[in-house]
């Protein structure tokens, strides 16, 4: 038995191809499917089932299309209410992938109806846990409905630990959550591998003797989570089909302008630096990298065309973190010769030295600001800023976060609404050295 991981850091997930060296299954697929497909090529093997864990929160399954295009069999729980066919699995089926057994374990908690998969080979194990046992902690149990919180937290422990129950020790173990993802709750390590042994030492689900315990400590410890996750599991149910990842022919300037007068959203993919010191009129900084999808999709209202600004290889790999999320054929454009504007960068040094501390702007979490702030500062999460504009304070605003990134997307967000702003790119615990309190 051998298990390929396919990272996609962008989103904090994994996802998981077990083969035997003929037969492989997928454990929790992206959309982008296309990278499934080309490792399964390399390694020479044929993809005759696919697996779900769970309905996903974060991202957009690609389970349904690429069994579709395999004529693999599609595992997904029993127990959910889906749109398309599907070999229907309840806790204790076996199935035979090759030579691999693989059954199904009930772990709800993360949802109601999560399922793991135990794969054996030779006497060897893999456990494909999705959001149950992660590395050092479990999935969020707050994704389904408020009043399921607790009762789903507790099954949350108790999954955890039959499902270590069930394996040996020196079973290896495959979580999809845990790496970065808002769907995994503290404090999941991100590891870059683990064993249930392992983890029978370290993992708060499994040493925690006192449910009760477990489950206000976990509770408490919640936090935000992106907004876009409400649209989901709705289209994971219904099927999502494969992406469009072509990059479409760019709009010409003239267009973008149109777009820009008319309200629309157009994101730059540049460094927040080059944006700062020059930008055309009207766009908005979210530059590119492991967190863009995550902060358009949080930040931007749901459902609202996007206009891409970039390099071509920023372009491209940004129209493919998109899709994973249901933000699909954005468009491209070019905004040379349009009209240009600029703000201000500065550090805590620069805030320091003032003589009188000006409008202060902290889009951060609650959470996070709750855990220490500057004094006077407003506190508006950068996920609802676009709704709470009015909220800021007149006058001109310094804004901060905790390291510069999501300040800058608010910076740009304020400048575009007519603010004059000063973007605070520094790191939120320096602010102590240079005495703000």
């Amino acid at each position: 038995m051998n298990v390929e991981t396919i990272d996609t850091a962008a989103l904090g997930d994994r996802s998981y191809l077990v083969h035997d060296g003929t037969s492989a299954l997928v454990v929790d697929p992206q959309r982008d499917i296309d990278r499934v497909e080309a490792l399964a090529d390399r390694l020479g093997v044929r993809i005759t089932h696919v697996a779900e864990t769970h309905v996903h929160n974060d991202y957009l399954t690609g389970g349904l299309e690429l069994a579709r295009r395999h004529g693999a069999e599609y595992l997904v729980a029993a127990a959910e209410d889906v749109s398309y066919a599907r070999r229907p699995v309840r806790p204790g089926d076996t199935v035979a992938v090759g030579s691999m057994t693989v059954t199904a374990v009930a772990t709800p908690g993360h949802t109601e109806h999560h399922l793991a998969y135990v794969v054996t080979h030779a006497g060897r194990q893999a456990v494909f846990s999705g959001g149950s046992l992660l590395y050092g902690s479990v999935g969020r149990t707050d994704l389904v409905a408020p009043d399921k919180t607790v009762p789903l937290t507790r099954a949350q422990y108790r999954s955890a630990r039959d499902l270590a129950d069930r394996v040996d020790p020196d079973a290896t173990l495959h979580p999809t959550h845990g790496f970065g993802s808002f769907c995994s709750s503290g404090p999941a390590t991100g590891a870059g591998s683990s064993t249930v042994g392992e983890q029978r030492a370290a993992n708060h689900a499994l040493t925690d003797p006192d449910e009760q315990h477990f489950v206000d400590t976990l509770i408490a410890n919640l936090t935000a989570y992106p907004s876009y996750y409400a649209h989901m599991g709705p289209l994971n149910r219904e099927g999502p089909g494969a992406p469009d990842l072509a990059v479409p022919e760019p709009l010409r300037p003239e267009a973008v302008r149109g777009l820009l007068d008319a309200g629309g959203w157009v994101v730059d993919l540049r460094s927040r630096v080059a944006f700062a010191a020059g930008h055309a009129q009207g766009t908005v900084s979210i530059e590119y990298g492991d967190r863009f999808a995550t902060y358009v999709g949080w930040t931007l209202p749901w459902g609202e065309p996007i206009t891409l600004v970039g390099g071509a290889d920023e372009v491209r790999a940004a129209i493919r973190d998109l899709s994973r999320i249901g933000v699909d054929r954005p468009g491209v454009g070019r905004v040379d010769g349009l009209p240009t504007t600029s703000y201000r960068r500065a550090g805590w040094a620069d805030l320091a030295a003032r003589p009188a501390r000006p409008v202060l702007l902290d889009v951060r979490r609650a959470d996070e600001h709750r855990g220490g702030h500057l004094a006077g500062a407003t506190n508006i999460p950068l996920h609802d800023l676009v709704r709470r504009m009015a909220e800021v304070p007149a006058g001109e605003v310094w804004v901060h976060c905790a390291s510069g990134f999501r300040a800058g997307i608010a910076a740009s967000l304020l400048h575009r609404a007519g603010r004059e702003v000063v973007h605070v790119d520094d790191e939120w615990d320096r602010a102590a050295e240079h005495g703000l309190s």
